[in-house]
């Protein structure tokens, strides 16, 4: 990594309004005081609202470290409003960021370079109430939120109703459409990508129910297994799958990649499930986590973003 000029001006933008604001807040705070404990003179925090681009032509920023989660900063939205200025921002680009928060969209370009993916179908909310779209177990999804937002695990056993019933709260409730996708038994595993290296895998252990929202940023909830536990073949291939999703997609900064794998069919049951540009920078983060396993400091996590935006 050069040199970088710590008197450039940075502002981290954070909030906004989407479902994941509180943790961005908390990416966005980590991230400012972390560029200020390594010398960083010019650092402002903004707290996304709309009037966002009539703040950043007055703060005059050299540079944008991207701290949103959710919509708009990690659909495209904002991309491209920062690109319409001329203002250096970290992580992926407008079109990147546009394809890979909407799944189905990932799996068109993913699945023909060879990462494999669960078969989805869209499904109308209204019909579930009428059918299931696949056998159970299954998962139901939005196509286009992030951090678990929104899904459900729908089995013969739980408590949806068969069919689902109408009054019982889900995203049906939310969402006009989702995606429906088998569900896949085993292991929770994630990927870091930096730059263009993979950084090592992290198994999962949610201690009730599976990785959702809560289990993500509730500390205690969710065991982290870093490296994890599994066999070397195994773990090469969801680094390689990781690596290859992350330059197929044209991903800048650090991606994540969050896989599961059923482990009773080897190689074979490693299933890539959705591609994070924006990954949480928080305490608990899997970014943070993983690089300190890889000998690198979260203010040398936050330069190294900080430089590819600016190379």
């Amino acid at each position: 990594m050069s040199e970088l000029d710590r008197n450039l001006h940075v502002v981290v933008l954070m909030g906004g309004w989407s479902s994941e604001r509180e943790v961005s807040l908390m990416s966005g705070r980590g991230v400012a005081q972390a560029l200020r404990e390594r010398g960083w003179t010019r650092v402002t925090e903004l707290d996304m609202d709309r009037d966002v681009a009539t703040r950043l032509a007055a703060l005059k920023p050299d540079v944008v470290f991207n701290a949103l989660h959710g919509h708009p900063g990690e659909d495209g939205t904002v991309q491209g409003m920062l690109d319409l200025m001329g203002i250096p921002y970290t992580h992926s680009g407008l079109s990147t960021s546009a394809i890979a928060i909407d799944k189905e969209l990932t799996k068109l370009l993913l699945v023909p370079a060879g990462v494999r993916m669960p078969k989805g179908t869209m499904v109308r909310s209204e019909t579930l109430h009428e059918r299931d779209p696949l056998p159970r177990p299954y998962v139901l999804k939005p196509v286009n939120e992030g951090s678990s937002v929104g899904v459900a695990i729908v089995t013969a056993q739980g408590n949806y109703g068969n069919p689902i019933g109408r009054d019982v709260t889900g995203p049906w409730q939310q969402f006009d459409e989702l995606l429906a996708e088998p569900f896949i038994a085993g292991h929770e595993l994630t990927v870091a990508v930096l730059g263009d290296e993979a950084l090592c895998v992290t198994e999962l252990k949610p201690k009730v129910g599976f990785y959702d929202y809560d289990s993500k940023y509730t500390e205690g909830l969710t065991e982290h297994v870093c490296p994890a536990q599994i066999p070397d073949d195994i773990a090469q291939a969801m680094l390689d799958m990781a690596a290859t999703a992350h330059r197929a997609l044209g991903c800048k900064g650090a991606s994540r990649s969050d896989f599961r794998w059923d482990d009773s069919k080897g190689a074979d049951g490693i299933y890539l499930l959705e591609v994070n540009t924006q990954p949480g920078m928080t305490p608990l983060s899997l970014v943070p986590e993983q690089a300190k396993q890889r000998g690198i400091s979260y203010g040398e996590l936050v330069e190294r973003i900080l430089a590819e935006a600016l190379a």
